[in-house]
């Protein structure tokens, strides 16, 4: 059964692609190295200094680590300010109420989440007091595709893998979530056709029930 939910926090309980977009897009310009939307999406669901490098790309010059490092925070910095901008309105429809119901019916919660600014979206969010376990770019060493977030929340919540399920919508954390060997939920059309047990637009149109009669990796046909 379905003891434990994970969700991904970034484009699943709340958006700040924009923000992402807008503070990468800011530090490009001012390296003069081309960015746009399509290079933006291939950062989602990885960390931040992997999104960098692939920033640096387009780069005609090499960086030494202690300018990538100043980068990383220029572009940190600028996005914290504007996360200011989010308040306890800004989650995702249907995330909210899909909290409650697990919650109601007594399955664990937690955020598996590669961003390091996890905790302070959570706190702009005021959503802390809904979760059993938080696990993010600060606690771990390896990011999606690896697993290890995904298997540090499971074993906070006091759960194996395979009691868990894990809510995503970037490619490189469905990947993760397989390689934990938990169930996946697959949300937004970037994810669609990608191997997962349930796809959905958003969690507004995810069913609770649905969600916990999952069924495990060993008990399908």
């Amino acid at each position: 059964m379905v003891r434990g939910v994970i969700f991904d926090l970034d484009g699943v309980l709340v958006t700040t692609d924009e923000f992402h977009y807008l503070s990468w897009k800011q530090v490009a310009d001012a390296e003069g190295i081309y960015f746009d939307r399509e290079i933006n999406h291939r950062l989602r669901g990885v960390s931040r200094m992997i999104s960098l490098e692939i920033v640096l790309e387009r780069s005609p010059r090499q960086y030494t680590d202690a300018e990538k490092q100043t980068l990383a925070e220029r572009k940190n910095e600028i996005y914290r300010n504007l996360l200011n901008r989010l308040g306890p309105g800004d989650a995702l429809p249907g995330a909210l109420p899909l909290i409650h119901d697990l919650r109601h019916a007594g399955v664990r919660i937690a955020i598996g989440s590669s961003s390091k600014n996890t905790r302070y979206i959570i706190e702009r969010l005021q959503i802390g007091h809904l979760l059993d376990a938080v696990v993010d770019g600060n606690d771990i060493r390896h990011s999606k595709p690896d697993p290890e977030v995904f298997l540090t929340a499971a074993a906070r919540l006091g759960l194996p893998p395979a009691d868990c399920v894990v809510v995503e919508d970037a490619e490189a954390g469905l990947e993760a979530a397989r390689r934990a060997g938990m169930r996946v939920v697959a949300l937004g059309p970037a994810v669609r056709g990608l191997a997962a047990d349930l796809w959905a637009e958003n969690l507004a149109a995810v069913d609770c029930r649905r969600l916990l009669e999952l069924p495990a990796r060993g008990d399908r046909a």
